[in-house]
């Protein structure tokens, strides 16, 4: 039968017009008939599924992971064996903006990668930056909050945004990396990705480590100004969505090697950091990154909304050999993540194609909106209908961890050199240049000018006096110049806001 190219509609029927609804005569009314005319302005009403809460705006593509070199010492996940190849997918984003706000505005890029592995999916959630906003997801939602639009106006405020900052001083690390070059990525092909959590390793003979992730960029480091970036928001809001997708059309494959930091399990009680709090990393003298392989993207997707928009990436998802830590963040994203794909997309948002593992699901899992295929009978376990039964002898691939205490609300537990300044101003003296200061300062006035009101900007003055005593004089005499200029009968001198915040300093 010869192939004939003509509509029809979902049921796959042929469609007569695709122009002309169906009406009593040219000129009547249209009949409540014209199913194909109801099915099209219902099917649009219900084209988008609800965007993500954090990291809406985003872009992705698909590619693979190589090994090579060999770290089967420590793991026996299959992805990370010598020589491996595992095809993956990794989806790039912003953390605070909607959907169509604009892909350079500053803000932490989310770094997310799915990889299809031989064992089921493994999923990593990360960021650009090796750290986070707080340690604790009780605070989570008031920091995404904090960050989104207000409730009367309908406006993004930074007044919202500092009030929360200074009251979370464990956001110091993250908001220095935030407020400095890293915070406008040129190009998505041009940033780091991080895993931030600390993970655990199980290797073949049941040894335990703790590891972070560090995907370095092949292309090298680059970023815009915040001049630079404000008129790339004017002359175009997709910038990374396009420049990642015209450099793989063109094979232009960008790629990131791997490196990991590796702890020794036993390491951790007494680092002089806690080894699980998000807002703090490992100096790499302490823990030295060791290679294991290298991520090349490849192939863009052929439908944004199906493999992208749809795309359902839950740390969640670990394969043997691979485990979580005590970090808290962490264990919260084991829930908030695939419960939010439950809400946004549906109950069996895993048969969508871009979610399924590669290799044959095995599960008891059934209905529910829009299951395609149920496993069939036997529907429960235990059984003696030959469905399938848990394999005992993957006890050895569980990575744990031993947990003792009384059930407590309460903070980390303080290792030796744990403080919230401590490390962003280590950051800010050791790893920025005099140039990168000179920008960090730029771009931190420029926020605390646009709205922060004089109770906040005095905490914000404050905080950063705490990251390092320099910066916070600059930070504050740059503020307080910016408002002279633009009232000359503001006496900034006698301002109680400012004298509090010298003082303290």
């Amino acid at each position: 039968m010869a192939e004939q190219n003509f509509t029809t509609d979902d049921a796959g029927i042929p469609v007569v017009s695709d122009e002309h609804s169906l009406t009593v005569g040219p000129d009547g009314p249209i009949l409540l008939q014209d199913h194909y005319l109801i099915e099209k302005m219902a099917q649009f009403n219900r084209e988008r599924v609800a965007e993500r809460q954090p990291h809406a705006k985003g872009g992705g593509a698909f590619g693979r992971f190589e090994v090579t070199n060999d770290v089967s010492a420590y793991t026996k996940a299959d992805l990370f064996q010598p020589g491996k190849k595992t095809e993956m997918l990794i989806r790039f984003s912003t953390v605070a903006g909607e959907r169509g706000s604009p892909d350079t505005w500053r803000d932490p890029r989310g770094f997310a990668i799915k990889f299809y592995t031989d064992q089921g999916n493994y999923d990593m959630v990360g960021n650009n930056t090796p750290v986070f906003f707080m340690r604790d997801p009780m605070k989570f939602q008031d920091f995404i909050r904090s960050q989104k639009r207000r409730a009367d106006n309908n406006l993004r405020d930074h007044d919202m945004q500092w009030d929360f900052w200074t009251l979370s001083p464990e956001s110091a690390h993250q908001v220095t990396w935030l407020m400095g070059d890293r915070g406008i990525p040129r190009t998505w092909r041009h940033m780091n990705g991080y895993s931030s959590h600390t993970y655990m390793w199980v290797n073949a003979g049941g040894e335990k480590f703790w590891v972070k992730y560090h995907f370095i960029t092949d292309q090298g480091i680059e970023f815009f100004t915040q001049h630079e970036a404000d008129q790339m928001a004017s002359m175009d809001t997709d910038y990374h969505t396009r420049d990642l997708w015209e450099h793989i059309e063109a094979g232009k494959y960008p790629s990131w090697t791997l490196k990991m930091q590796i702890m020794p399990f036993a390491d951790a009680d007494d680092y002089r950091f806690n080894p699980f709090d998000l807002t703090k990393v490992w100096p790499h003298r302490d823990y030295p990154l060791i290679e294991v392989g290298r991520m090349t993207l490849d192939r863009n997707p052929t439908d944004y909304h199906c493999e992208i928009e749809q795309a359902a990436f839950e740390p969640s998802n670990l394969v043997p050999g691979i485990g979580t830590s005590p970090d808290k963040m962490l264990v919260g994203r084991l829930f908030s993540y695939p419960d939010a794909h439950r809400y946004r997309i549906g109950a069996n948002y895993k048969e969508l194609p871009v979610n399924a593992p590669h290799v044959p699901v095995q599960s008891y899992s059934k209905d529910g909106n829009l299951r395609h295929k149920n496993p069939g009978d036997p529907v429960y376990v235990p059984n003696s209908k030959g469905g399938p039964h848990a394999d005992p002898s993957q006890v050895g691939a569980t990575a744990t961890w031993h947990p003792n205490g009384d059930m407590v609300r309460a903070a980390n537990t303080l290792h030796a050199e744990d403080d919230d300044w401590g490390q962003a101003g280590t950051l800010v003296r050791e790893v920025l240049d005099d140039d990168g200061r000179a920008r960090l300062v730029d771009n931190i006035v420029g926020h605390l000018l646009n709205g922060v009101t004089e109770p906040v900007l005095a905490r914000a003055f404050e905080y950063w006096h705490n990251v390092d005593a320099d910066l916070g004089k600059r930070v504050q005499d740059g503020v307080r110049a910016k408002q002279k200029e633009k009232d000359p009968k503001t006496d900034s001198q006698s301002n109680p806001a400012r004298r509090s915040a010298q003082d303290k300093a």
